[in-house]
């Protein structure tokens, strides 16, 4: 097959929309024009002049391009896969928020001149965009029966530490050259890539030594040609530089090569316990030598994992000329090893050498916001031993707790805490529903709570952790916080005029539900939250503004809120409970879990202003 080499014009078109489906019809006017050295239309965006991936997004991609060797092979050089996988990324930069690319080695067949120079050449439309970039040298690059000692090459001559000098992501380079680091922002922390050439020598395993003893705390990716076989194995080398680098390391996280191939996984404990995943990536065995092929590692910090996708930008970008069946196999590739998930839990992953910092507790005087009518904090107190006495109301407006037993039940103190609860300790409850059994905490009578109605507006909030052996069948519809006293008592026969004025409880499948009658409604309003899972910490809030009411999990809006106009809560002057639910004004469950602070505010709190901020 001859492809023509001709440029087209550098400006990549912007994404047609958020969607992909949209990115995908603006990369076949690339790809097409890459292909067949036709001008972009003159209605195509140009793209942003510099590459300025937002460092403190949690969601962040890094792009892997393994060998790369049959498109430049002596007279059968051909760019195109490569710009096109190029303009691919440059064009899809700000959507996927792209920090980093790296090329895994083998970048030509013979590393003669011309060949290094036309892939040179190629990696200029990143340069030009100032886009942070490594490659290292694979066997294919230079002599394979040699080391990072040996001396200057083709591929020193073109990607020698001299074409990385002044870009913000270069860290610096072993003396001989074949070895580099890169430093990069994601996700509000530095990361580092760390590109090893195909064969380290005692030099290049000291140099990588000393350059993660210099960056004690930076998470690493280490990028090497030949490291994975296959699936769970390492090969010699491999091996080799397992044992003398990575699993002493606790840095690298994840290792990236190539040169075998199918693609393949391994995962190891290292010396810390944990685990490294190490990913085999080349296709050069397909469809035109892979056809320039990316990985991308979709790192996404809230939901703790990475998401891996393999496709070839230059298929896609050709689609629209009609592909043979052969090419449209590998528009992109869904197999187990080339598409697929790696749960990581970051902050636990990197503890190691890098711990989060806890949140310290906030003083009392923080968090009493103007409007505050109860506080209730847990902190203080030994673990495991029993409430007695008084609870105090922080507000200092009188709504102390007394403490309730059922059944011989008891309540107990615990340090455990939400990691952002201002006082760093909860309430431990034990209720059970047959025989009913458990202590829970109620206002003393005369408090000033049992009487309010929050016309106005109010604030409801509170932290809650349910065990592992929660059991809907014995813990079910249990309160967080409520308020006592009947609908039908309030002259509300609506609904069920037995059920409590408010509850913030939890059903049978642990939802959090927020149910009131309010003033200006004769029914029950009720507001649902989804699934929380077990022994994970919550935080619940229930914001009324006067006229409607909405329930927050974790400062997110619910889906279930009624749009129906809603004005505080009714009363006939009872008191409030803390881990208890009433029926037909009678104790019918107690909660089985932990509760952290609680907090009612007489009027409506913006998110910023929640507990957990």
């Amino acid at each position: 097959m001859c492809t023509s080499h001709a440029h087209i014009q550098e400006e990549a078109v912007a994404s047609a929309g958020a969607g992909r489906r949209g990115f995908l019809r603006a990369t076949a006017v690339l790809g097409a024009a890459a292909t067949a050295g036709l001008a972009l239309p003159a209605t195509a965006e140009a793209a942003p002049a510099r590459w300025l991936p937002d460092p403190d997004s949690r969601r962040f991609t890094l792009a892997v391009m393994p060998d790369t060797q049959y498109l430049f092979d002596g007279p059968s050089i051909d760019r195109a896969p490569v710009e096109a996988s190029l303009r691919y990324l440059l064009a899809r930069g700000g959507d996927e928020n792209l920090v980093f690319l790296s090329h895994l080695g083998d970048l030509t067949q013979n590393g003669a001149q011309a060949e290094v120079a036309a892939i040179g050449e190629a990696f200029g439309l990143l340069d030009r965009r100032g886009v942070g970039y490594s490659v290292l040298a694979g066997n294919h690059d230079v002599k394979s029966s040699t080391t990072d000692q040996r001396g200057t090459t083709p591929y020193l001559e073109a990607f020698g530490p001299q074409r990385f000098r002044g870009k913000p992501t270069f860290g610096g380079a072993s003396p001989d050259g074949y070895n580099t680091f890169h430093l990069f922002r994601a996700g509000g922390r530095q990361w580092m890539v760390l590109a090893l050439d195909w064969r380290l020598s005692e030099q290049g395993y000291a140099w990588a030594a000393g350059v993660l003893a210099r960056h004690p705390r930076t998470p690493v990716v280490l990028t090497t040609h030949e490291l994975v076989a296959e699936d769970d194995a390492l090969s010699a080398y491999g091996q080799q530089l397992w044992d003398r680098l990575i699993e002493d390391h606790d840095q690298i996280f994840l290792t990236l090569n190539g040169h075998y191939w199918p693609a393949g996984r391994a995962t190891r404990k290292n010396a810390a316990g944990h685990d490294v995943h190490l990913h085999l990536t080349n296709y050069q065995n397909r469809y035109f030598g892979g056809a320039a092929m990316i990985r991308l590692y979709r790192f996404d910090l809230d939901r703790n994992v990475i998401d891996v996708e393999t496709v070839s930008p230059w298929l896609m970008g050709r689609a629209a000329e009609g592909l043979g069946e052969l090419e449209r196999q590998e528009l992109e590739l869904s197999g187990d090893a080339d598409r697929f998930t790696v749960g990581i839990d970051f902050a636990e992953r990197f503890a190691g050498f890098d711990p989060v910092p806890a949140r310290p507790a906030r003083p009392v005087s923080k968090v009493l916001v103007p409007g505050t009518a109860a506080y209730w904090r847990f902190d203080g107190h030994a673990d495991g031993s029993a409430v007695s006495g008084t609870v105090r109301d922080l507000s200092g407006r009188g709504n102390d707790l007394t403490v309730v037993a059922v059944g011989g039940g008891t309540l107990g103190w615990s340090s455990d805490h939400h990691p952002d609860q201002p006082g760093h300790g909860s309430l431990e409850f034990r209720g059970f529903k047959s025989p009913l059994r458990g202590a829970y905490l109620r206002t003393v009578d005369g408090a000033p709570l049992n009487s309010a109605t929050f016309a106005h507006g109010y604030t409801v909030e509170a932290f809650y952790r349910l065990p592992a052996d929660w059991d809907p069948a014995h813990h079910a519809w249990s309160g967080l916080v409520g308020r006592t006293g009947t609908g039908g008592a309030a002259g509300k026969s609506a609904d069920d005029p037995d059920e409590p004025l408010a509850t913030l409880s939890l059903s049978n499948d642990r939802e959090p539900q927020w149910a009131t009658r309010p003033l200006n409604q004769q029914g029950i309003a009720t507001h649902w939250g989804q699934e929380t899972p077990l022994e994970t910490w919550w935080h619940l809030a229930v914001v009324n503004d006067g006229r409607h009411t909405t329930l927050y999990v974790e400062g997110c809006p619910v889906v279930r809120n009624p749009k129906a106009a809603a004005v505080g809560i009714a009363s006939v002057g009872l008191p409030w409970l803390l881990g208890g639910y009433t029926y037909a004004g009678q104790i019918d469950q107690i909660l089985h879990g932990r509760l952290g602070d609680v907090r009612i505010v007489e009027r409506a709190l913006p998110v910023t202003s929640f507990l957990n901020h």
